[in-house]
């Protein structure tokens, strides 16, 4: 209904003026979803979380950390929510849920005795002040890298947006700010004073941070394999069942997180050593064939680099073996400047590319290759063979099919999410994993 008001908004008000009343909708539609909700999360510890990648995993090892700390937590974030121990995935293909139906979600959890409440927080949503009425305690910041610049009007405007979290946050008494030291753009966040301020690194050189923070977790001694991640804090040994560097750096976060709310470094080792992880979020699919299939959403740049370094550096990709991948990009016009960006990648790092669809929309999908294609064939070389298979379940058939034993097949922009939206926002039930099991289930 709010939708269908604003879209008739758009045709009927001239478009100048519609922008400039825009904030104040956003801003009015927020208070009133807080209103009616009699402002839930004031009678919780609101922890939000904001980067470009990572923040559904990291919330969810939060949300797991502070529950099995004894603290019953309810989570919100763009593939599953959370309320104790009730999980239930997320069929709103939305990062951050709209203003009242985060507001009702958040009364639902205070309503069930939660102490906590963990919310995935995104650019769109600090942009449509589905954050204002919010409280938070908490901000974690995990990364910052090119995305939604079209909606942003640049990146400088996107990192800014990013940074509200903190500004909001600054203005209690009592706050904590979480930092990934290691991202170039930290030092604009912690310019933003919070009471207490945690950061955590892999790289150890930060001494520009460690100066303005009163705590410092760091990863130390860093393993990567097949099975997952090892690496130590102070004394204690962590075993991550997750893969990929980012996953341990995702593990830095939470482990702040709970060490400013007093949760002991040996508890969340416990907590991290049985986190099963976040489906299509680096998910490996188990089948008996000698090669490795992986899901994960990665749909922008660095994502995707870092889904490719992982599976060659954890040994997904055997020696001698092929890395296959399969990915797209959402239509609609939105950032189109990544699509050739992203071919440029898998021409550097993949001996199989499969270009196909992701979430069209009303744009055509041809079109869309192409513009992938473009950075594919600009490349300083390409390492493999490429094909355009516009339908996806052909294309993942396609990939399981050219796969052989030692060979790692990597499936990236659709993850976990329940639907595939074409044209006139169609959505299509799409499951990513159980489509590949099928696939998997037709070689002989």
């Amino acid at each position: 209904m709010k939708n269908e008001l604003l879209r008739i908004g758009r045709r009927i008000i001239p478009r100048p003026m519609f922008e400039f009343f825009r904030p104040a909708y956003h801003f009015l539609l927020a208070f009133a979803g807080a209103l009616v909700y009699r402002f839930p999360s004031r009678s919780m510890m609101v922890i939000g979380v904001t980067g470009t990648k990572g923040k559904t995993t990291a919330c969810n090892m939060i949300a797991h950390v502070l529950q099995e700390a004894g603290h019953k937590t309810g989570m919100t974030t763009t593939v599953n929510f959370r309320i104790g121990e009730k999980v239930w995935r997320n069929e709103a293909k939305q990062t951050m849920l709209g203003r009242f139906q985060l507001q009702k979600i958040l009364r639902r959890m205070a309503d069930a005795g939660c102490e906590y409440a963990v919310v995935e927080t995104s650019s769109e949503g600090i942009m449509q002040f589905r954050h204002t009425f919010v409280d938070y305690d908490v901000a974690v910041f995990l990364n910052l890298s090119p995305e939604h610049l079209d909606r942003h009007k640049g990146f400088e405007n996107y990192r800014a947006a990013k940074m509200k979290l903190f500004g909001k946050l600054a203005r209690k008494k009592r706050s904590v700010g979480v930092y990934n030291f290691d991202d170039e753009n930290v030092a604009h966040f912690l310019g933003i004073p919070q009471e207490v301020q945690y950061g955590y690194t892999l790289a150890h050189d930060v001494t520009h941070a460690y100066e303005r923070s009163r705590r410092m977790v760091e990863l130390k001694n860093v393993h990567l394999h097949a099975s997952g991640s090892e690496f130590d804090v102070k004394d204690t040994h962590f075993t991550l069942p997750l893969l990929g560097e980012f996953n341990v750096q995702n593990a830095g976060a939470a482990i702040c997180v709970a060490l400013s709310q007093n949760i002991s470094l040996e508890q969340v080792c416990k907590s991290l050593e049985n986190f099963t992880g976040v489906p299509g979020r680096m998910e490996l699919v188990p089948n008996d064939k000698g090669f490795a299939v992986v899901v994960d959403y990665a749909h922008e740049p660095k994502s995707l680099e870092a889904v490719y370094e992982a599976a060659i550096e954890t040994g997904l990709k055997q020696a001698g073996g092929k890395l296959i991948c399969v990915f797209g990009a959402t239509g609609g016009g939105r950032d189109t400047w990544k699509r050739p960006v992203m071919g440029q990648i898998a021409a550097q790092y993949c001996d199989e590319v499969i270009l196909t669809n992701d979430d069209p929309y009303d744009e055509d999908q041809k079109g869309i290759i192409a513009d992938i294609r473009k950075g594919i064939d600009n490349a300083p070389f390409i390492k493999g063979n490429i094909h355009e298979i516009v339908d996806r379940r052909e294309a993942i058939r396609k990939a399981i099919a050219l796969a052989q034993p030692g060979d790692a097949v990597v499936l990236t922009g659709k993850g976990g999410e329940t639907v595939m939206v074409v044209e006139k926002e169609k959505r299509i039930p799409w499951d990513e994993r159980k489509i590949v099991e099928e696939e998997l289930g037709k070689i002989k």
